[in-house]
């Protein structure tokens, strides 16, 4: 065999050698869950303790890791619990990207959470909010919360009518929980009080925190608050609504208990997880 032929195939090897290391190294990165950093970004926040989200915490350390890794998170705070140091160090990321507003909530995006982990971990059950400039009933939301509406009124035999949409601070009675993305209030106006509470039941299995409002609680008419669960888009308010409703609370600033009749109740769920029965 002659020297060239000779380099020729070790350099074929090595080259092959090369792309099998490759591959290996990429299938031994850790995966991140986006759903279940997404569950731990809403609960963890408003905790008075670090107490870890149950399913959550071995996708968060690594966001946090790499957040670490990028000089935006001390690395006491490295520790699977997406509290508010996390939350701070990742909208620190978003911004480093350009983006601003909702966009830099320190949440994650896919599109964000992707970038972040490169050559780190890869991202598995990416969630999307798709456009934000959908409509349910006369009302601006984004894709994923008319697909969720959608889906509850197809449980009805009554149609869900929005009074007030999401990216919106035009109420000041919503005390911000409508300025992001998720979050719709439904009239029940024409309802009778047991339609009413199956609305609720129909919104909260499609993977809405839900709940009935009434006069005595505010200064408003009897309607349905809801927000969807691991909207991306969330605003900070309807986020700890989330927090609330995990822990069976009535997502108001007073956090009592939510007062939701048992049988209209359902086990907390997201939009996506419900998809996949």
């Amino acid at each position: 065999m002659t020297l060239t032929r000779r380099w020729v195939l070790s350099s074929g090897a090595a080259l092959a050698a090369s792309v099998v290391l490759g591959e290996q190294a990429q299938a031994a990165l850790p995966v991140v869950d986006m759903e279940m950093v997404l569950l731990a970004a809403q609960v963890d926040p408003p905790k008075p303790d670090t107490g870890l989200t149950p399913g959550a915490s071995a996708h968060v350390i690594e966001v946090e890791r790499a957040l670490n890794a990028k000089g935006l998170l001390a690395s006491g705070s490295v520790d699977g619990h997406y509290g508010t140091s996390t939350v701070s160090a990742y909208a620190a990321w978003q911004r480093s990207l350009g983006y601003t507003g909702i966009d830099a909530n320190g949440i994650p995006g896919p599109t964000s959470l992707t970038a972040l982990g490169q050559s780190r971990y890869t991202v598995t059950r990416a969630v999307y909010t798709g456009s934000r400039t959908d409509s349910y009933s006369g009302k601006r939301v984004n894709t994923r919360t008319r697909n969720m509406l959608s889906a509850a009124d197809a449980m009805l035999s009554w149609g869900i009518v929005l009074t007030q949409g999401s990216y919106t601070s035009s109420n000041p009675s919503s005390a911000g929980t409508h300025d992001g993305g998720g979050v719709v209030d439904i009239s029940v106006t024409n309802l009778t009080t047991t339609q009413r509470w199956q609305t609720v039941k129909a919104l909260r299995t499609v993977g809405f925190a839900a709940w009935l409002r009434n006069p005595s609680q505010g200064d408003w008419p009897y309607h349905i608050h809801a927000a969807a669960v691991s909207d991306p888009d969330l605003s900070q308010p309807a986020r700890n609504q989330i927090h609330d409703y995990y822990f069976g609370r009535n997502g108001l600033a007073n956090h009592a208990a939510d007062d939701t009749p048992a049988a209209y109740r359902m086990p907390f769920t997201w939009w996506e997880r419900y998809q996949r029965g």
